[in-house]
């Protein structure tokens, strides 16, 4: 499962960064950035989460 962001529609809520740590966070510009592609098996659901989350659906997770 790979993790995905649009960060040119990115508003820098946090939430991505809050509800799943070991994929996304905050970059230095303030927008928020994935750094784990390959999301890990534990961190599925709450990857999953985000992206149902993210108030302008720029999140996107796949197999």
């Amino acid at each position: 499962m790979k993790a995905y962001l649009d960060r040119s529609g990115c508003i820098s809520c946090g939430m991505c960064a809050d509800t799943c740590p070991k994929v996304f966070r905050m970059a230095d510009d303030g927008i928020a950035e994935v750094y784990q592609e390959e999301v890990p098996p534990e961190a599925q659901n709450e990857a999953l989460e985000a992206q149902e989350n993210c108030p302008v659906s720029v999140i996107t997770v796949k197999e």
